[in-house]
Parts: C-alpha cells; structure tokens; sequence
C-alpha cells in the first residue's frame, strides 16, 4: 500500500513539474511574440521617422510637420487592437506614404515642381487629425489612403504629351493572318 501511495505522489509531482514547464514555455513564446510584434511596430515607426528626416532634407517638408506626420504610425494602435492583421496594414499604409512621397519627389526633380509637393503635404498634414482618439478604423482605412492619392500628381509622361504610335492598317491585317495561319496549323495538328 505504501508503495501505490508513493507511487501516486511521484506521479503528482511529476505532473506537476510538467505543468510547470509547459506553461514557463507558453509565457516565454507569448513574451517573445509580444517582443517581436512591438519590434516591427518600432521598425515601421524608425523608418517613417528616417523618411520623414529625409524630405525635410530635401526642402519639401517642413521640420514642424514631422512630428504631425510621425503621429500616423505611433497612433495607429490607440483605438484599434494589437494583431498581426493591424500591423500588417500599418506596414502598409506607411510604405503607401513613403512610396507616394519619394515618387513625387523624383518627379519634382525632373519638373522642378518642388514647391508644388510642399504644398501639398503641407495640405496633407492640415488635413490629419489632431486627438489621438480620431486616429481609428475609419481614418486609417477609408480616410488616410484617400489623403495618400491626393498628393499624387499626373505621371510625367502624359503630361509632357508623348506622341501615340500610329498603326498601319497594313500591319494590324498581315498581324490577323499571321494568327489566323498559326490557328489553322494548330487544329490541323
């Protein structure tokens, strides 16, 4: 009898100490999801901060307006929930930004139209919200990608009129009978 009494305490205590450890592993791999989710939120939030940095440098955005601007990425988690999704979207609403900015910044310096974006982003700016609480579902998804395609401007291109090519009729039919041969050799195959 003793020994099924020590038998059943060994168990006990072996279970135990399995418990134990699997639950120090399930909060150590939560702190280290924790850890790397709040790394990429720092990631996103440092590169909108060096890109901020850099059109400053490049004289079409104002020093005042850099922290306005860098409001985006650090308020985008007051109201909305940390998830993967969530910062999924953030990853890709700044890159919309950065990548919409550097594109009419390249294109400034082809027009010198450089004045023209600065206004623009200063319009931009005047446009954000200035309470935390107004930085929620409905601004980042319906309300900041609108902003976004306001500071695009036409393509170059088009605007420098680039002559059309003209087709010859000629062509456009030897085209047609070419495809029409090359459908008669493929049934007949």
């Amino acid at each position: 009898m003793t020994y099924v009494v020590f038998f059943a305490i060994l168990l006990l205590i072996t279970l135990l100490g399995t418990y134990l450890v699997i639950e120090n592993n399930r909060r150590n791999a939560r702190e280290a999801e924790k850890k790397l989710f709040n790394n990429r939120v720092a990631e996103v939030t440092s590169n909108l901060k060096g890109k901020l940095n850099y059109f400053s440098e490049a004289h079409i955005l104002r020093p005042k307006y850099i922290p306005r601007l860098q409001v985006i990425a650090s308020n985008f988690f007051v109201v909305q929930p940390h998830s993967d999704e969530n910062l999924l979207y953030l990853e890709r609403i700044v890159e919309s930004f950065i990548s919409t900015v550097n594109s009419e910044l390249t294109k400034s310096f082809v027009t010198g139209e450089r004045d023209k974006l600065a206004e623009q982003l200063s319009l931009f700016v005047a446009e954000l919200p200035y309470a935390g609480i107004e930085y929620n579902r409905d601004f980042y998804y319906e309300i900041l990608p609108s902003l976004i395609k306001t500071l695009e401007s036409p393509d170059i291109a088009s605007d420098q009129g680039v002559p059309e090519v003209e087709v010859d009729e000629e062509q456009e039919s030897d085209d047609s009978n070419t495809q029409s041969f090359i459908q008669q050799l493929s049934t007949n195959s």
